[in-house]
């Protein structure tokens, strides 16, 4: 039970000192005149990942476990895909992905050759054919090439379309000064840094106590709640009617999640982190493969059905590929 509430005490955290994280973010992206859409796919996108990326380097330096690294990754691009039937859901005047800006299949785009270029090396890693650059997978700058080459392009397709940007938009925190904004922001950003570095401690002891894998308890316990940042905040958006700051939270944190595993490379002095883990984590990445795929399909398409006016049949399919997901993995874990 103590292992559980610890557990449970880092979930909260998160979310609480998540949400006020991505808050502040947003206030300091308006003082400095940064436009919203702009915030969603790097600003917020980047700081709801912070729990994953001191997640994944306190796992491979401290607890010495890369799979719950890996599998904290990988599950988190899995989750944030699935959090898309969560907007579906929740977004209750028209589909998401026919309210929802077409430019997200280019972060989604690149979220596909990211994972799948993960997942291939993954594969590599497991029957000692990884090519490696000192103690580093020669993966790992290939990554963070790919990481800049998204950033940038996703910047200048943002810079060529007509949208209305904060400069135009009326100030939402005029009481809150520059000053301030990054006060809180800091303390915020120290909080999630807390519970990040405590988590895979925890989650250590919750796999050997209930006799799970390490990889099953990364994927999906540890991913779900270092997640959990960007569910609040997509939520949040969604409710205030920022669906396009909403998705481009998620497909910005996929993109942003696979850079932190080069960052955990890295920092994995033993060897290159990919050829320490479990090879069954390469079903999460062809997973999240096929749900970003389902997610560029559905918005692309623009299809305007619902089933039982609740959810378009691309969520659908994103839940059915989660659930497996998790089922196959648990198979495996037992």
């Amino acid at each position: 039970m103590l292992v559980w509430l610890e557990f449970a005490l880092c979930l909260l955290l998160i979310i609480v000192a998540g949400y006020r994280l991505s808050l502040y973010g947003d206030m300091i992206a308006e003082k400095l005149g940064l436009t919203r859409t702009w915030v969603g796919v790097v600003m917020v996108a980047t700081v709801t990942s912070l729990p994953e990326l001191v997640c994944g380097l306190s796992s491979v330096t401290l607890a010495h476990t890369p799979d719950i690294a890996l599998g904290d990754i990988l599950g988190a691009c899995v989750f944030n895909l699935m959090l898309i039937v969560v907007l579906d859901f929740l977004h209750r005047q028209a589909s998401v992905y026919t309210s929802a800006q077409v430019g997200h299949t280019l972060s989604a785009g690149f979220g596909v050759i990211l994972i799948g270029f993960v997942g291939i090396n993954l594969l590599l890693a497991s029957n000692g054919s990884l090519p490696t650059l000192g103690h580093v997978g020669l993966n790992t700058p290939v990554i963070l090439l790919l990481y800049a080459l998204a950033m940038r392009t996703i910047y200048r397709y943002e810079q060529m379309r007509e949208l209305p940007t904060a400069e135009v938009a009326p100030e939402r925190y005029a009481r809150t000064t520059l000053r301030q904004a990054t006060i809180g922001y800091l303390v915020a950003a120290g909080a999630v840094v807390a519970a990040g570095i405590w988590l895979p401690v925890v989650a250590k002891a919750l796999a050997l106590q209930n006799g799970l894998a390490e990889s099953f308890v990364g994927t999906l316990f540890v991913a779900a709640v270092t997640s959990a940042p960007e569910a609040v905040v997509s939520i949040a958006a969604v409710r205030l009617g920022a669906l396009d700051m909403a998705l481009g939270n998620l497909f910005g944190s996929n993109l942003f999640n696979i850079a932190i595993l080069a960052l955990d490379d890295l920092a994995y002095t033993p060897g290159p982190l990919l050829a320490a883990v479990d090879p069954a984590h390469a079903l999460s990445a062809l997973s999240a493969m096929v749900m970003s795929g389902i997610a560029i399909i559905g918005l692309f398409y623009r299809a305007r059905g619902r089933v039982l006016r609740s959810v378009g049949w691309a969520s659908l399919f994103l839940l059915a590929v989660y659930l497996f997901n998790g089922y196959a993995l648990y198979l495996y874990a037992h």
